[in-house]
């Protein structure tokens, strides 16, 4: 059928509703110009239900046949919906100057709208991809290196800036050209509208470049008082949860431009740093006295060092010809040296403890609080639950053998004097 005949046709069946019309209606009629608009709308939606209809039952059967998972979250993004939308556009840019060819403003306006459809429509289509491009890669091991949703948002906004100016261009019917190269004059305006999202750019670089930050990364803010685990980098915003359930918001270019404490070290190694100290009564430290020997030589994981100690001493002693009873230059073994072997010893032999990592008790400047005797460890259980539990564990222990040693804690006491050591 040739486009007179459609023209005619729509004339026809003007001229049949309105009886005995005078003059006859024709194309630069207003009626006919209702009408032709009317047919191209419906053609249009006609259009897109039968490529949605179609879309829909071969994508289906499509996916049905395979396992591949990209079609599947294309599918589920709504890239083919959104695709449907071009159809009925690139319709109305061909049949409007077909029904319209001696209406030159309907025509324009019609034409006009109709790119403006299909930019409007290949935008969100491209939207879909990129949403199905983040979906797919959050899913796979490359996530865990490095987060690309500041990317994403980065290319929807370049894409949405170019929908404007071709929409722009096409209301003015300049060149976007032209639109770009006005856009000098105002760059220092944009450059303020637009400075948290270029420095979020800026830092989504550098954080995906040298792997400062991946979504679950606990990580430590003391100026902003975060403390949590990283939900999702943004192009503006980094969102983090706190361990009160709380949600913090910061700009993304703090990540880069703060002092941040990351704990991914901690959990790509082999345990979780012990650092804790116990301050002893310097008033407790003494030398062994025989009794107190007799009594600790019965702990099996420090038999074998009293053993070789006394003998070291007992040869020190014969070699130097010096009387073990000689306080002023006999060496003696001290309670809180055997207790510092003591503790050692029984982090060396704690199932909880990653051998393979430092593992050392350390005598600490003293202090007016006493002497701080520091066990520096690390638990082979990250969890926080469980190794907060075995830290308690190590120091009930710790706290509960030092009077064996004759060795008291250090505490302030006001109302009431100094327990006994009996």
């Amino acid at each position: 059928m040739q486009a007179s005949t459609i023209q005619y046709l729509i004339i026809d069946v003007l001229n049949s509703l309105f009886r005995h019309p005078e003059p006859a209606i024709t194309m630069q009629d207003t009626p006919y110009k209702i009408a032709a608009i009317l047919v191209l709308l419906t053609s249009a939606m006609v259009i897109l239900w039968v490529v949605k209809v179609f879309l829909r039952s071969k994508i289906i059967t499509l996916l049905l046949r395979n396992n591949h998972e990209w079609d599947d979250a294309l599918f589920q993004q709504g890239f083919f919906n959104r695709l449907g939308h071009i159809t009925p556009a690139l319709f109305l840019f061909v049949a409007a100057p077909v029904l319209l060819e001696f209406n030159t403003l309907v025509l324009a306006f019609i034409l006009k709208s109709a790119q403006i459809y299909l930019v409007i429509s290949s935008i969100i289509a491209i939207f879909a991809l990129l949403n199905t491009i983040e979906f797919l890669y959050e899913r796979s091991l490359l996530a865990q290196k490095a987060p690309i949703t500041g990317f994403i948002q980065v290319s929807k906004l370049t894409f949405a800036i170019i929908a404007v100016l071709l929409t722009i261009s096409l209301l003015l019917d300049k060149s976007p050209l032209l639109l770009l190269s006005g856009l000098t004059a105002i760059a220092a305006i944009l450059l303020l509208i637009f400075r948290d999202t270029i420095l979020g750019f800026v830092a989504g670089i550098q954080i995906a470049a040298n792997r400062m930050f991946n979504t679950g990364d606990w990580i430590e803010m003391q100026a902003y008082g975060v403390d949590g685990e990283i939900r999702e980098i943004g192009l503006n915003v980094v969102k983090v949860q706190n361990w009160d359930k709380t949600i913090a918001t910061l700009p993304t270019y703090t990540l880069t431009n703060e002092v941040v404490k990351n704990w991914r070290g901690m959990t790509e190694s082999g345990g979780r740093r012990i650092k804790r100290s116990v301050k002893i009564d310097l008033q407790t430290i003494t030398f062994l006295d025989q009794e107190m020997i007799d009594n600790l030589v019965n702990i099996r994981s420090i038999n074998r060092y009293l053993k070789d100690k006394l003998a070291e001493l007992q040869a020190y002693h014969q070699d130097q010809a010096i009387d073990q009873n000689d306080l002023l230059n006999a060496r003696r073994l001290t309670n809180i040296g055997t207790f510092r072997v003591y503790v050692e010893a029984y982090l060396r032999q704690h199932p909880q403890i990653n051998q393979s990592l430092t593992l050392m008790v350390r005598q600490l400047k003293p202090d007016e609080l006493g002497l701080a005797l520091e066990v520096y460890c690390f638990s082979r259980n990250k969890d926080w639950v469980a190794y907060e539990g075995i830290q308690s564990d190590i120091f009930d222990h710790i706290l509960a053998i030092m009077p064996l040693f004759k060795l008291r804690p250090y505490q302030r006491i006001t109302d009431t004097g100094k327990p006994s050591l009996s």
